[in-house]
This record gives structure tokens, C-alpha cells and sequence, in this order.
């Protein structure tokens, strides 16, 4: 499916460049209407990620994220620096579906296979962010992909399996807020690798021709950020699309 995406910082729907606060599009402060509009055009899922408390965690938007969680009648997951088990509940509370979980989920593999037990392996998505170096090693960053990790995306996905991992995001970063299209051969590799995982393609859509290739590639779904909000298609082509790959 088509999973469209808004990254929020202080009620701002903006797009950052492969991560970097410094390099930042503005696309309005009307993220309700948007969300709205996406689901009155036939989304089936939502994807928010709240940029301001991913850098600061205190500063969480969780009133600007209730209003948009309850203005909508689908599925909606949420991520941003995701830290503590309160954040998780805090987000569950404001009314999310799932919640995204990345850096924490390398570094605290523990306390996050914890929340699969608690909350169950439906309503969790690891965000795994990766960098593919020359001798195909998906290395994952952390830290707003700040530093990398000495994980591999083989490595915790194997270490989640028992704990009934279900959904993983994946991003080849060097494809993020490019729009040069997807890395098809990545998802195709891990699909075939782990079938019991239902992967969320994200980085890179420019066009529909980036979306087609995919559902054959084996994801569950794809997510489409800055694409939809420069209008280089509309979210109906790309569920078109998608359901005549």
C-alpha cells in the first residue's frame, strides 16, 4: 500500500535533506487538512514522524499530534525519538496505532523487545535506517542518523524475530528526500530473506515510475513523503499505481 507521510516540527509540515535540521523545506501549518485530504483520497494507513521531539524528546507535540490522531479515521503510526516507555504510552494514549521505533530499538534492544511483549508485535514498527557501503553491508544509523551503529539490518531483524517482529521501515538514507527512486534491489533481498516481515519502503520516490517496481519487490507498502507535498503526483495515481504493478 501507499503509505503517506508528514514530518512534523513545531506544527510545521516540513522535509528535511537525508536528516539534517539545517536543510529544511517548509510545506505550510495545515498538517490536519492534509492528513484528512489522504484519507478522504483512499490511504489505508498514515505515517507521522514528530521532528521536534526527535530532537528533543521534552518537547514532544503530543497536544498538535491528539488533534491530528483523532481527526482521522485510519490507522495512523507515529515516530520521533521514541526513547521510554512513557513516550510509548504517551503516543498509544494520544490515540496512534503503532509506533515507530529506531535508534532505541539498536541501542536498547532489551527494554524495546519489552514493548513487543507488552504491546504486542502489531502495534510496533522498527525504523531501520540504513548505509550500504561497498561491500553491501547495511550498516544502521542512529541517533537521526547522526552516527552509525555498529548493527547490521540482518542483525536486528534476527534479534527481533522471536519476539514476533511484524513491521520494519526501512531507508536506504543515501535515497532520502532525493527523489531519484527506490533502492529495488534492497527490498527485494530482504523480502525474500525474511517473508514473515512486512517491510515499509521509504527514500527516494520521485515519481510513479518508482513506485511500480516495488510491490513485485515484495513490500508490504511504501512510504511517500515529499513527493505527494510538491505534487509530482497525486495520491490516487499513486494507489493506481500500486494496484496495477
Amino acid at each position: 500500500m501507499i503509505i503517506p507521510a508528514l514530518d512534523l516540527i513545531d506544527g510545521n509540515v516540513v522535509r528535511l535533506h537525508q536528516g539534517d535540521y539545517d536543510q529544511r523545506r517548509d510545506y505550510g501549518n495545515s498538517p490536519l487538512s492534509r492528513l484528512q485530504e489522504y484519507e478522504q483520497t483512499g490511504a489505508k494507513l498514515l505515517h507521522l514522524v514528530d521532528l521536534t521531539g526527535a530532537k528533543d524528546p521534552a518537547k514532544r507535540q503530543i497536544t498538535l499530534l491528539r488533534k491530528l490522531l483523532a481527526g482521522v479515521s485510519i490507522p495512523v503510526q507515529v515516530g520521533g525519538g521514541i526513547r521510554s516507555e512513557n513516550d510509548v504510552k504517551t503516543l498509544f494514549e494520544a490515540g496512534a496505532s503503532r509506533v515507530v521505533i529506531g535508534s532505541t530499538a539498536v541501542i536498547q534492544p532489551e527494554l524495546v523487545k519489552q514493548w513487543f511483549q507488552d504491546y504486542g508485535a502489531e502495534a510496533i514498527v522498527l525504523a531501520l535506517d540504513i548505509r550500504i557501503n561497498t561491500d553491501d553491508v547495511k550498516q544502521i544509523a542512529i541517533s537521526g542518523w547522526q552516527e552509525n551503529s555498529k548493527a547490521t539490518l540482518e542483525q536486528i531483524v534476527e534479534q527481533y524475530l522471536p519476539v514476533g517482529l511484524k513491521h520494519v521501515l526501512c531507508t536506504d538514507i543515501s535515497r532520502d528526500g532525493t527523489l531519484s527512486g527506490s533502492n529495488i534491489s534492497l527490498y527485494q533481498e530482504i523480502s525474500q530473506r525474511y517473508p514473515q516481515v512486512a517491510f515499509q519502503a521509504s527514500g527516494g520516490i520521485g515519481s510513479l515510475t518508482d513506485i511500480s517496481p516495488l510491490p513485485a519487490s515484495g513490500v508490504a507498502g511504501v512510504i511517500v513523503g515529499r513527493a505527494l507535498l510538491e505534487g509530482k503526483f497525486t495520491l490516487r495515481e499513486a494507489i493506481q499505481c500500486w494496484q496495477n504493478a
